[in-house]
């Protein structure tokens, strides 16, 4: 089956989409754009979604869900978003279809149009804050934490299975607060349980930071970033939390009674990731041979295939196949036995090499008799013959070790791609050469962005949260900075 695979260095492009394909993980769809979401890839974001819904409850979020279709007029309240997004919209213009009298098949009935044109939506913050006027009356009422899982329209030209597509799946988290202080305070927080779970779960490295004004999200007044970096040297950006201030507020007149009896305009957040997650999973780790999926939130953790030659034996196989499932499952480990005999086992170990199982046993009947099995870790390849006894207790910490392995490797790959550039000629070399992340001094201007920008094809990722102050001078103009910014061309 890798023999299917594109090299990674022969073509990265063609290499993820061999790997979401074959992978099962999607599929082209027949509406342009658009993405079908094969069970074994929604299968993988269910699990992301379920350790993320559990990680916004336990910070005290609710969900709760909106319409779909938004009313034009609802995006010309605020000026900014609607300049960030009027490119991107499809609009509902017609409520029903007809009959074409001259036998052409069906045709939109002209007599059926909108009075108002309705948008599908790209992002929920103006049919939200329009709700949330009748929803918040005093300071009783907040903070007041929601979120919806969803799926929103984007009018992509270029798509890419899982980056970029017309309609995705995300969540997206809006908030309201009493407090400049409480609204900065929930972005901050926000982005530090993106952080956590791309790390933790996902096994992905991050770097936090804020979004320059020119890359900020349309009517924020602070946009906080998470930046991952894949195996081609691009940064992807994996999350973002915006500080909203009082903009939308103010467009949909939400006003709260303070405690002095006062009306003010509350204080806004929204916060985001979509399934784009799953496709810097798939870049971060996979390899010429498939799928490489942290066990924390692959479908399945381990496959058992049987080795066998009559029904005798596999009888005797499935008997203690049995026992190690019953074993592993009370550890909580996701696990499936592929005792199917229309494929030959060298055909599995192909597949659920190709699907980035973590783990795989092999149990034949001469191991029976000696009382072991064959275990092999996707994450190295590597093959050992380990004692049946006790065998649910080492694959359920030889899925932690492979966790970890996952994370540490990419995290040597990300911090040794971290350079240093203080000339446009270092500059441009490194991108060209090296890739990654490239940490140079800015002097500050949007025109100075924009320049490198047109010249590179590289954008400023963030400026670090970290970032300690350094006197230099801009790799373009030369006029001073006070600090490093992190470059790098991205998805």
């Amino acid at each position: 089956m890798s023999k299917e695979i594109t090299s990674r260095h022969q073509d990265y492009a063609q290499w993820y989409n061999d790997l979401v394909l074959k992978g099962e993980l999607a599929d082209y769809s027949a509406v342009r754009g658009c993405m079908v979401i094969k069970p074994y890839g929604f299968a993988l974001w269910e699990n992301m979604r379920d350790a993320l819904d559990k990680m916004f409850k336990d910070t005290g979020h609710v969900n709760a869900y909106f319409p779909l279709f938004i009313p034009k007029s609802f995006l010309s309240k605020e000026a900014a978003h609607v300049e960030g997004f009027a490119k991107e919209c499809a609009v509902v213009t017609h409520y029903r279809l007809k009959n074409d009298p001259n036998g052409g098949g069906v045709i939109v009935d002209p007599e059926a149009k909108l009075e108002e044109e309705l948008i599908v939506r790209p992002t929920s913050e103006t049919i939200i804050w329009s709700t949330y006027k009748d929803w918040i009356q005093s300071y009783r009422d907040l903070p007041l934490l929601i979120n919806q899982w969803a799926n929103v329209v984007r009018w992509e030209m270029r798509t890419r299975l899982f980056l970029r597509t017309a309609e995705f799946l995300w969540q997206e988290g809006h908030t309201a607060h009493a407090t400049r202080e409480e609204a900065i305070e929930e972005t901050e927080k926000m982005l530090n349980v993106y952080a956590t779970f791309v790390e933790e779960y996902m096994a992905v490295p991050v770097i936090k930071g804020v979004k320059t004004a020119s890359e900020r999200f349309a009517g924020a007044e602070d946009t906080y970033c998470i930046e991952a970096l894949m195996q081609d040297g691009k940064a992807l950006q994996a999350g973002t939390s915006h500080f909203l201030g009082q903009n939308f507020a103010k467009a949909f007149d939400v006003k709260f009674l303070n405690n002095a009896n006062q009306q003010e305009y509350v204080w806004a957040t929204s916060w985001g990731v979509s399934t784009r997650l799953v496709g810097a999973l798939v870049m971060a780790h996979s390899d010429d041979q498939g799928l490489v999926l942290p066990p924390k939130i692959a479908p399945l953790q381990v496959v058992i295939v049987p080795i066998y030659k009559g029904d005798e034996q596999k009888a005797q196989i499935d008997t203690k196949v049995k026992e190690i499932i019953e074993h592993l499952k009370n550890l909580g480990v996701r696990v499936k036995y592929d005792d199917n005999n229309n494929n030959r086992p060298g055909w599995k170990f192909a597949e659920y090499e190709m699907k980035g199982v973590p783990v795989r046993l092999a149990l034949g009947a001469r191991d029976l008799e000696n009382n072991v099995i064959e275990v092999a870790r996707r994450d190295t390849k590597e093959k050992k013959t380990v004692g049946l006894d006790g065998i649910a207790q080492y694959v359920s910490g030889l899925l932690i070790e492979i966790q970890y392995n996952l994370f540490e490797k990419a995290k040597t790959y990300r911090d040794t791609h971290i350079t240093q550039a203080n000339t446009w000629d270092e500059f441009e070399k490194l991108l060209d050469e090296k890739g990654g992340f490239i940490a140079a001094h800015w002097d500050g201007t949007a025109e100075t962005e924009e320049a490198i920008k047109e010249k590179t094809k590289a954008t400023i990722r963030c400026i670090p949260l970290d970032n300690l102050k350094e006197d230099g001078k801009c790799i373009l103009t030369g006029k001073p900075s006070t600090q490093r910014v992190l470059f790098a061309r991205a998805y």
